[in-house]
């Protein structure tokens, strides 16, 4: 039987334990703070862009994985395997598809870069269940076929805490910052054909409009795939987390909740307290 790698880029935003545990492997976007670079999931922790934002008023840059970078680790890993199959954050936010795809052509058909469409544990969701295909035996082939589909049915959607990150990034006028600040106004961003967008506004508390968000997904989604939700989160105080995982738990019937913490692309885009609940639907 041929020897297949599942691989992805950092925004996977899946823990280490996970990734070991399934022997998938992970390639590094770069994150600068001011004129220092660091390797996401690496050498930096989402603190250190919380201070950094705090100190500076200014969000961090993120740059993609080099061609040259790709077309090493596709053939290092190659050695030991025949196959790669390398899931990448939505190419509308990111060069880092187009350069795995530069990269994967010099290895004859052996390595297939797969655009997610997504981000975070959106992303990492299509990683888990191309290992699933992979653990059931699916040939290379099968498993390309049904995540090029796949990743279509993904639910990707967050609550922000906070519009400071996003009026910072220019995703939110000064008006609305200003009213999400007076009336505790706490907006949904969802995935939508690869880019994040807006998608509804919560008023009241954050524990109060987490719960809300949550039913509003149950009732849109009355069918989805039950094997695995994440509750992803940007440092988002212990309670909060509590909250999301009952809610979850007592109206969904997924049969692991997974609560992993955010990496520095969502930190970067939508700051401390953010919480999404990302599934795949059916």
């Amino acid at each position: 039987m041929a020897k297949i790698l599942i691989s992805t880029d950092s925004t996977c935003d899946l823990s280490k334990e996970i990734l070991s545990e399934r022997g998938i492997k992970q390639t590094s976007l770069h994150v600068l703070l001011g004129t220092k670079e660091y390797s996401d999931g690496i050498d930096i922790v989402p603190d250190d862009i919380f201070k950094y934002v705090k100190e500076t008023g200014v969000l961090p840059k993120t740059s993609a994985y080099t061609i040259n970078d790709y077309q090493n680790f596709f053939f290092e890993n190659l050695k030991e395997y025949d196959y790669i199959i390398h899931f990448t954050i939505s190419s509308d936010l990111s060069s880092t598809y187009s350069n795995a795809v530069l990269a994967s052509q010099e290895f004859e058909g052996r390595v297939k870069v797969i655009d997610s469409r997504n981000l975070s544990t959106g992303q990492g969701l299509l990683v888990l269940k191309a290992c699933d295909l992979k653990e059931e035996g699916k040939s290379f082939e099968e498993i390309v076929q049904v995540m090029e589909e796949e990743r279509f049915h993904v639910q990707t959607s967050f609550v922000v805490d906070t519009v400071e990150y996003l009026y910072k990034g220019g995703r939110c006028s000064g008006a609305a910052r200003l009213a999400s600040n007076l009336f505790k106004i706490h907006p949904s961003i969802d995935m939508v054909e690869g880019k994040l967008v807006p998608k509804k506004n919560y008023r009241g508390t954050l524990k109060k409009c987490i719960e809300k968000y949550v039913l509003d997904l149950v009732e849109e989604y009355k069918s989805y795939d039950d094997t695995r939700v994440f509750i992803t989160h940007a440092s988002a105080s212990d309670d909060v987390v509590s909250l999301i995982k009952e809610v979850v738990s007592k109206n969904f019937s997924f049969k692991e909740i997974i609560v992993t913490v955010a990496g520095s692309v969502v930190t970067s885009h939508c700051g401390q307290g953010t919480l999404g609940v990302l599934f795949i639907k059916k």
